[in-house]
């Protein structure tokens, strides 16, 4: 079946950029939107960023001016790029995406990556 897989989580301090990746694997037709969640310890899961099919974007509020989210079609890969990291940052960051199988849209999460921003 298809698989997402999230990478490029770590630690990093106040005021430094991290570029999270999402890749798509599997028998995959196209993959339409996608969003990137995160949630915190002890609090409910959050949308950070949305890209369309069509490549238009949306954030929530505390990320805007400093997330990007962006996609390679080629690469069946969505990417977050976080600039300006704050503490509050810190969550399990997860992608999720719309792929079409053949002629059906199936949904799909990834395992999460753990981002870490220390003041």
């Amino acid at each position: 079946q298809v698989q997402l897989v999230e990478s490029g989580g770590g630690l990093a301090q106040a005021g430094e950029s991290l570029r999270l990746s999402c890749a798509a694997s599997g028998s995959i037709t196209s993959i339409n939107s996608v969003h990137w969640y995160r949630q915190a310890p002890g609090k409910q899961r959050e949308l950070v960023a949305f890209i369309s099919s069509g490549g238009s974007t949306k954030y929530v509020d505390s990320v805007k001016g400093r997330f990007i989210i962006s996609r390679d079609n080629a690469q069946n890969t969505v990417y977050l790029l976080m600039n300006s990291l704050k503490p509050e940052d810190t969550a399990v960051y997860y992608c999720n995406a719309a792929v079409v199988v053949d002629r059906t849209e199936y949904d799909y999460w990834g395992q999460g990556t753990q981002v870490t921003v220390s003041s």
